[in-house]
C-alpha cells in the first residue's frame, strides 16, 4: 500500500485522474446534453479513472437546477457503468444542495462532491451543519470540495476534523493551493481520500498523499495527465516530473488572453471536439488569443495534436 492510495473510508477508492468535465452549449448557450455526455466519453476513452461533472469547469453556477440535473443524468448514462461518476451538487443553500444530492443519487451517480457554500460567510458550526445535513440525505459517499478562492469560505483543520466524523464523508478535493493545509489534513486523516485540485500541484499532491487529481488540463489532454499519474504510480518519478513540467506549460497556454476555462474549450476545438461557447458572462478566447494559445500548445508535441 503506497502513501498516495485512497483512504480506507472511501468506498469508491477514488484515484488517478478525474477530470471536471465540461458542460457543452449550443451557439445560443442552451445546454447540449448529448455533447456534454460525449465529453465524458472523450476523457474516459483516453484513460480517465473517473469523471466529475458540474465542477468549476462544468460552469455549474451558471446553470439552472433543471439543467444541472439533466447534465448528471446524461453523464451517468454515458459512462456510469465504466468509471465512478462523482456529481457536483453544491449550492449556496443547504436546502438546494440537499435537493441536488438526492437527485444525483436517484440517477445512479456513484458519489457527490459538495463545494463549500459561497457568497455568505460561513462559520465553523454552519459548515458542520451543512455537510451533516447533506450527508444524512443520501447514502452516497460525500467529497468535500475546498476552493476558498472562489467561495470565500475556508475550512479550518479543526472543522475538517469534525467533518471527518460524518459516516459517509469519504474525501476532500482540495483546490486551496495551500500545501501546508493539505499536508496536515492528510496527516490527520489518512482514512479519507484526497484529490489534488490544481494542475500546478499534481505530483506535489501525490507526494504528500493525494490518491488522484482533478485536472482541468485533463479535460483537453487526458493522455498527458494520465501518463503523469501512471509514471508516478509506477515509481518513475523523473518521468512524472517531466510530464508535470509539460502540464505547467499547457496550464500557462490556457491562461493566455482570457479565462483558464476558455483555454480548455479552445484546446478541445484543436482536438476536433467542439463543446460550444462558455455561458455568459464567460467567453471563449478571441481569435488572436486562440491563435497564440494554439502556437504555444503545438510546440509541446501533445497527444492528439
Amino acid at each position: 500500500m503506497s502513501y498516495h492510495d485512497p483512504g480506507a473510508d472511501d468506498p469508491l477508492g477514488l484515484h488517478g485522474v478525474v477530470p471536471p468535465t465540461v458542460t457543452a452549449f449550443h451557439d445560443d448557450e442552451s445546454v447540449d446534453y448529448e455533447r456534454t455526455a460525449d465529453h465524458a466519453r472523450f476523457v474516459v476513452d483516453r484513460g480517465a479513472h473517473g469523471v466529475f461533472p458540474l465542477g468549476t469547469n462544468g460552469e455549474f453556477p451558471l446553470l439552472t437546477g433543471a439543467e444541472r440535473e439533466s447534465v448528471v443524468e446524461a453523464v451517468v448514462e454515458e459512462v456510469g457503468d465504466e468509471v465512478p461518476v462523482i456529481a457536483g451538487v453544491g449550492a449556496p443553500s443547504t436546502y438546494e444542495t440537499v435537493a441536488h444530492a438526492e437527485h444525483a443519487e436517484s440517477t445512479g451517480a456513484d458519489g457527490i462532491v459538495v463545494v463549500t457554500p459561497y457568497y455568505y460567510p460561513l462559520d465553523h458550526e454552519a459548515a458542520l451543519e451543512h455537510y451533516r445535513r447533506v450527508a444524512e440525505a443520501v447514502s452516497l459517499p460525500v467529497y468535500v470540495y475546498h476552493i476558498p478562492s472562489k467561495t470565500g469560505n475556508e475550512l479550518s483543520l479543526e472543522t475538517l476534523d469534525e467533518l471527518a466524523a460524518i459516516d459517509n464523508l469519504a474525501g476532500v478535493k482540495d483546490s486551496s493551493k495551500d500545501v501546508p493545509w493539505l499536508v496536515q489534513a492528510i496527516d490527520n486523516h489518512p482514512e479519507l481520500t484526497f484529490l489534488a485540485g490544481s494542475d500546478s500541484l499534481i505530483t506535489t499532491g501525490f507526494a504528500v498523499g493525494c490518491s488522484g487529481a482533478v485536472s482541468a488540463v485533463a479535460n483537453a489532454f487526458p493522455e498527458l495527465v494520465v501518463g503523469c499519474y501512471e509514471a508516478y504510480d509506477a515509481g518513475e518519478r523523473p518521468r512524472a516530473r517531466e510530464l508535470q513540467s509539460r502540464i505547467f506549460d499547457v496550464r500557462d497556454a490556457f491562461k493566455h488572453g482570457g479565462a483558464y476555462m476558455s483555454g480548455v474549450k479552445t484546446a478541445l476545438r484543436m482536438r476536433d471536439f467542439d463543446a460550444g461557447p462558455l455561458r455568459r458572462p464567460l467567453r471563449l478566447k478571441d481569435d488572436e488569443s486562440a491563435a497564440a494559445m494554439r502556437a504555444q500548445l503545438e510546440k509541446l508535441e501533445l497527444p492528439g495534436l
